[in-house]
């Protein structure tokens, strides 16, 4: 009694709150509920429980009714027959209430009389549910709203109702393994482009038409990513009506609350919670869609015993809470309840991958989510723009607002600073960061514009608290403790009330529900800051081991022991939740991130000697460790960025960034290397490691390479035994590889082997180039058996390997069933006929493949011939390169639009079919036709394609023997075409009379934008007519007349015409014969007439 009466003050609290008002008119204005009520009593019972009757009414009920009314006289025996012969269930239940209704009121008041007198928990549901689940709503309503403010953010695109979970397969070994800001680091936020997104209305539906829903959902995240926000907001949108309607009830729990339960059923578990659930066995029977959430497994303090809990089916019988969850989840206890399970990472791998059906993770900000946010905080822009430079400019900061929670501690800690008189410089690193955000918790309440706070200024309670705190912090640490009762503060000597105050309220949160409150550090990090700051001071006078704290340990005396053994500590620690807490030790030992803290800490002044020594101890523990760079190794440099001991940091981040890493790859420079994967973007995103590693390096480095996005190992000299690590590397459920170049290395069949099994099971890879290897036909065909299964890839590059026809053959294998490759580069790979036909008939059928490369082959007649009639079926391909007499695979595609024909050795024979093909052809865009045997004859039959094609862009004639009559024929086209944009005539013996002819025609074309005449002696009689084209052609914006006999004169003719011409931005007048002082005088020149013009003479 007393609890319900303490429930029922704390609902009338919430009905008392203004800000509700509007919210809940619906729910509780009078007016509309009296409304709703004459409505419903001038319906038939019948009509006001038609959808419970449908839905609720079993086989065995339905016979039970027929029986009643026949005893009672309203149905005949036919209209029973009639019943049951109606089909399905709902089909018999439709009919039976058609034929009641149809009746008097006798049937109707005879049916209502049988179901309020039926002991059935099926009748209970059909009379009481709707009223139930309205009541359920609305107290779950009031319940949750109160936490709306403090879970939205101002910017819409942020709101969780905008985001989304994503779909993960089971948990990786980064997860599981390794502390959260590590995971954050490594992973850049957790965002993963080929991961499936879910929206909130979504995650707990099948995901096919033939899948069922998840019985046990389980969705994952890192502390202060939102979890509990998303819960919260879950349960206000289906209290509201919007998600879920078919939903019947949702029943959270916590489990900071189940921690301060013993020995209860299921059924009292829920009495508990919800007084204003008068049957329980209703809500948790198979007749009702029912959720029952588990939020926060990481805070419950019992261990979850899988293999060893008893049994227990009986949702009446009292176990212990521990059993009683063990078995929920296991599905002995109410199996018909879906269960969704909220937890950080490392506790939710207890949880067997065999009892859960769904994983979902929650992704953190991305860096443009964190500008999104930044702009919407701050009402003046200019904040907004100096912190987000400031976060740029220091990675570490930028890593830790991946994290929504810590994001706001960052903004607001950056705004204070920021706001002050007598601003302080910006902290570079995260324990300068949370040093200022205590002093700024600690300064809430003074009057703005005050001298900083100093120690006399400050009550001596915040000292006092703050130093509790810390102590609370450091050995909740230790037993992976994060949320606290009212008794553990009291053991730690804390003041409730001071909690309370501005200060206290500010480090450490108050959560309370209907029987219980209970505490926690507004975030890890904080509870890790505050535990190193009591470790920081009470090393200093402590003599006993501090990582003991009730029993007596071996003396240990002075700063540095202590130190090290925090570190001792934390690289034992196989989870690494001593990471970040000995990351913040170090900081401290920075006079200048301890300066913020003055006024809250008894400090003395610090020479620098143990900042010195720190340095050296870390550096010291870099050259040490395993043949391969953990991640507890990793964390020693971010050690040295707290420390701010950067100059082996800065050293190797520039060497990556110059790709200068050759040779100096000690066992220093790996650990830091991972290091800036995790916390530069730049170096993830793009990692160059071209010529810079063994195997012995690839070993060490393997567990942070799985972290970046495109990683180039270009001639590395690698091996197959290379491959056997990078195929581990690909395998990995952690992998976040999107590109991966292998290019000019010593890679064979084995190496392609290992690649291939890798492929099977990898889900990022997109692109993956081998160029210059040595596969061979073996190890192609073993990568085309992995493409046939593989639907990541989209590019793959063979180029040079010697795959010869069988490799040929089995690629072309891969064409026929692949669908997601859309890009394949088979160059140089002594392809012959009967690979070029294979891949010729895979063509006919593919629709995804869009450039092929197969230059430098030997394909001959028949293989051309075969690619051209493939060509007529297939629509898809754009871009084919290079093949002997690829004129005719023109001809038949309708899809192609860059050729590249160059050194082909195409005679007039070749370009007459090519001209015809031209003529045909309505796609090709660029033709490259550079470096062949093509004479004025076939240029003019060119000329005449020109005329009547309207879609080429590009043509490359460089280095052909067209001679002045075959530019004379160009340029005759060009006066009629108005498609070509670039027009390249390097070395093709234009002479005079050629560039007297293309000048004639720039004066009418109006859409050539570059053309090079380079090599063709113009001459001065060339460069006069051209000089006058530029006094009037407007379209030509790139001109390159080097190496042309132009001479002085003929260079001053050019110079002088800029002076209208606004429009060229670049002219090329080396090579011809001006001379320094001359080319001084004619730049000067076009740079007063054309300032926008650049020159190259």
């Amino acid at each position: 009694m007393e609890r319900k009466a303490h429930y029922d003050s704390i609902l009338d609290r919430s009905r008392h709150i203004t800000w509700q008002d509007d919210c809940y008119v619906d729910l509780q204005c009078t007016s509309s509920s009296a409304s709703s009520q004459t409505q419903t009593e001038e319906l038939g019972w019948i009509q006001k429980h038609r959808d419970q009757l449908q839905h609720f009414t079993t086989t065995t009920f339905l016979e039970e009714m027929l029986m009643h009314l026949r005893k009672m006289d309203v149905l005949s025996s036919a209209e029973e027959t009639k019943i049951k012969e109606a089909g399905r269930l709902q089909d018999q239940v439709n009919m039976l209430t058609t034929i009641v209704t149809g009746k008097d009121s006798q049937g109707c008041d005879a049916l209502q009389g049988f179901m309020e007198n039926s002991d059935s928990q099926v009748a209970q549901l059909i009379i009481n549910h709707d009223y139930m689940v309205k009541e359920h709503k609305e107290v779950l309503l009031r319940r949750y709203e109160q936490y709306r403010d403090r879970d939205s953010v101002s910017c819409p695109k942020l709101n969780i109702s905008s985001r989304t979970l994503l779909l993960v397969d089971g948990l990786s070994d980064l997860q599981q393994k390794e502390h959260d800001l590590m995971q954050v680091g490594a992973t850049r936020g957790g965002k993963r482009n080929h991961l499936r997104q879910l929206g909130l209305a979504k995650f707990l539906e099948p995901l096919t038409r033939v899948s069922l829903p998840p019985r046990v959902s389980l969705t994952v995240g890192v502390a202060g990513i939102g979890k509990t926000t998303w819960v919260r907001h879950f349960i206000r949108q289906w209290s509201q009506g919007a998600i879920y309607t078919d939903v019947s009830f949702i029943l959270p729990f916590t489990f900071s609350q189940l921690n301060s339960l013993e020995k209860l059923s299921a059924e009292k578990l829920v009495k508990m919670a919800f007084p204003h659930v008068t049957d329980p066995g209703l809500v948790l029977s198979s007749s009702c869609r029912t959720l029952l959430i588990l939020d926060g497994l990481d805070e419950f303090r019992c261990t979850l015993n899988f293999s060893d809990a008893a049994p227990c089916s009986d949702p009446k019988k009292e176990v212990s809470i521990d059993d009683l969850v063990t078995n929920i989840i296991r599905g002995n206890l109410l199996p018909d309840v879906a269960v969704w399970v909220t937890s950080r990472p490392g506790v939710a791998s207890l949880i067997p991958g065999g009892l859960v059906d769904r994983v979902t993770e929650i992704p953190g900000f991305s860096p443009k989510d964190i500008e999104i946010f930044l702009n919407h905080h701050f009402s003046e822009r200019d904040f907004a723009n100096r912190i987000w430079t400031h976060l740029e400019s220091h990675k570490i900061l930028m890593v830790m607002c991946y994290i929504p929670c810590i994001c706001w501690i960052v903004a607001d800690t950056l705004m204070y600073i920021m706001q002050s008189e007598t601003p302080e410089n910006l902290p570079k690193t995260c324990t300068e960061l949370y040093a200022h955000f205590c002093s700024m918790k600690a300064e809430v309440g003074e009057p703005r514009g005050r001298e900083p706070v100093k120690m006399e200024q400050l009550h001596g309670s915040n000292r006092k608290l703050l130093g509790n705190l810390g102590r609370l912090a450091f050995y909740g640490l230790l037993k992976h403790k994060y949320t606290f009762s009212e008794q553990d503060l009291r053991t730690y000597g804390i003041d409730t009330l001071l909690t309370q105050s501005s200060f206290g309220a500010g480090i450490l949160a108050r959560e309370e529900s209907t029987t219980y409150a209970t505490y926690r550090f507004t975030h890890l990090t904080l509870q890790e800051f505050l535990a190193a700051m009591f470790y920081h001071i009470s090393s200093k006078r402590a003599i006993f081991d501090l990582f003991s704290e009730s029993t007596m340990s071996w003396p240990k005396i002075g700063f540095q022991n202590h130190f090290r053994s925090a570190f001792q500590h934390a690289q034992q620690a196989e989870d690494g939740h001593l990471d970040v807490f000995v990351r913040f030790l170090t900081g401290l030992l920075c006079p200048v991130a301890l300066k913020p803290l003055a006024g809250l800490l008894a400090l003395g002044k610090d020479d620098g000697n143990q900042k010195a020594w720190a340095a050296g101890f870390l550096q010291g523990l870099l050259v040490s460790g395993g043949v391969v760079v953990s991640l507890r190794a990793v964390n020693l440099a971010y050690c040295l960025q707290e420390l701010q001991h950067t100059d082996l940091l800065r050293s190797v981040e520039e060497d990556l960034r110059l790709g200068n890493l050759a040779g100096k790859l000690s066992r220093a420079h790996c650990v830091v290397l991972g290091y800036l994967l995790h916390v530069s973007p730049e170096c993830s995103e793009h990692t160059n490691l071209t010529g810079s590693l063994n195997y012995a390096t690839v070993k060490c480095l393997l567990p942070q390479l799985l972290y970046c996005s495109h990683l180039r190992l270009e001639n590395n000299n690698f091996k197959d035994d290379v491959m056997e690590l990078l195929g581990s590397l690909l395998s990995a459920k952690d992998c976040h590889i999107q590109k991966m170049s292998l290019a000019d290395n010593a890679i064979g069949n084995k190496g392609a082997k290992a690649l291939s099994r890798a492929l099977l099971v990898n889900r990022t890879l997109t692109s993956l180039n081998l160029r210059n290897n040595n596969i061979g036909s073996k190890g192609a065909k073993f990568l085309a058996e992995a493409l046939k299964m593989n639907q990541v890839l989209v590019s793959i590059n063979f180029q040079n390997n010697a795959i010869e026809e069988e490799g040929a053959q089995a690629l072309a294998e891969v064409l026929q069933c692949n669908r997601k490759l859309v890009s394949l580069n088979v160059r140089k790979n002594k392809i012959a006929a009967g690979g070029a036909k294979r891949i010729a008939e895979a063509l006919k059928i593919n629709r995804t493949l869009t450039k092929l490369i197969l230059c430098s082959n030997q394909l001959g007649d028949k293989g051309t011939v075969a690619l051209a009639e493939a060509l007529a079926l297939n629509h898809t391909l754009l871009s084919l390169q290079s093949v002997p007499s690829q004129q005719e695979c023109i001809v038949a595609s309708t899809s192609i639009s860059f050729c590249r024909l160059q050194s082909n050795s195409i005679s007039n024979r070749g370009m007459t079919a090519l001209t015809k093909a031209l003529r045909l052809n309505r796609g090709l865009v660029s033709l490259n036709l550079q470096w062949n045997f093509i004479k004025s004859s076939a240029t003019k039959a060119l000329a005449q394609a020109l005329l009547s094609n309207s879609t080429m862009l590009l043509l490359d004639l460089q280095e052909n023997a067209i001679g002045n009559d075959g530019v004379v024929f160009l340029a005759e086209a060009l006066k009629s075409n108005m498609s070509l944009h670039t027009l390249c005539l390097q070395g093709v013996s234009a002479g005079t009379k050629g560039a007297v002819a293309m000048a004639e025609a720039l004066l009418t074309n109006q859409t050539l934008q570059t053309l090079d005449l380079r090599g063709n002696a113009v001459g001065m009689e060339g460069a006069k007519a051209l000089a006058n084209t530029l006094k009037i052609n407007r379209s030509l914006k790139s001109l390159n007349l080097q190496e042309n006999s132009l001479g002085m004169d003929g260079a001053i003719f050019i110079a002088t015409a800029l002076k209208g011409n606004h429009h060229l931005t670049y002219i090329n007048l080396q090579g011809n014969g001006i001379g320094e002082s001359g080319a001084k005088v004619i730049s000067d020149a076009i740079r007063a007439n054309a300032p926008g013009c650049v020159v190259d003479i």
